[in-house]
């Protein structure tokens, strides 16, 4: 991977399609995040682009690789604050469309403000995007980005996206990891995994739905995972790794018991 400072990667470049990464763009207390730029043929796409956190730092990178004005969506893989609540600025500043889960469109309303729907370009239903259960195949230039299923990891409404070109899969918090440099890639494996495990005992539902995942993740040709928190996997050995690992991994809800759903002890004042 080339880079052309710490904040960005270029994970894919051959002339007309470019796949970037921008790691470093939060600062102070917020969780360390990724935000990625899909290219083709002169067109855009925003993955995961954040908050206000984020919203001017990574405008002012994307500038460096593209127009705003050339940029067709902006895609949330799930609802969370680090994902999608920079969303009125996208709508107010750009004719992007927003890419979501039919199950999160009548709560993204909520982001925005009566400043926001006078300002917008367009109305917010042509703005909008609603992707079915199934997943989607959406243009973009002269290729496309699939929305891939990826539910309960770890929002009910869930998506990956895959870049067929690049071969990456673009896989939210599946893969993610608690570090302060995500201008790395994994490298040792097992040392990373103490980097995984918790968060993914945490937030992901649980194993039954992270084997549907795995399985249906085994079957598609992808190069390099990306997550949006931490390092990416690189190569078909380190995926295979993670796949291997993922796999057997208990989490959610097979880790709850009634140690957990107990009445809270009564405290002392």
């Amino acid at each position: 991977m080339a880079s052309d400072r710490t904040t960005s990667q270029v994970l894919f470049d051959n002339g007309t399609h470019k796949c970037i990464s921008f790691t470093s763009l939060v600062k102070g207390e917020g969780i360390q995040a990724n935000q990625f730029l899909i290219i083709d043929h002169g067109r855009a796409a925003v993955l995961d682009p954040g908050g206000d956190l984020t919203y001017v730092p990574l405008t002012m990178e994307l500038s460096k690789y593209t127009k705003l004005s050339h940029l067709d969506y902006v895609m949330a893989s799930h609802q969370d604050p680090d994902i999608i609540t920079s969303m009125p600025r996208w709508l107010v500043y750009t004719d992007a469309k927003i890419v979501a889960s039919k199950l999160w469109a009548r709560f993204l309303p909520h982001l925005n403000s009566s400043f926001t729907s006078e300002r917008m370009k367009g109305n917010w239903l042509d703005r909008l995007i609603e992707l079915p259960d199934p997943g989607q195949v959406i243009p973009l230039g002269e290729s496309s980005i699939v929305a891939v299923p990826a539910h309960f990891l770890h929002s009910v409404g869930n998506f990956q996206f895959y870049d067929p070109i690049a071969k990456i899969l673009f896989s939210g918090d599946m893969g993610a990891s608690i570090v302060e440099d995500a201008n790395q890639i994994v490298d040792n494996f097992e040392l990373h995994t103490r980097k995984m495990k918790g968060f993914h005992q945490r937030y992901m539902c649980n194993n039954k739905v992270i084997r549907l995942w795995v399985n249906m993740v085994r079957t598609m040709d992808v190069d390099m995972i990306v997550p949006q928190h931490g390092l990416p996997f690189v190569g078909k050995a380190k995926i295979k790794q993670f796949l291997d690992w993922i796999e057997t991994l208990q989490c959610g809800t097979d880790l709850m018991d009634e140690s957990v759903f107990s009445y809270p002890p009564k405290t002392n004042r």
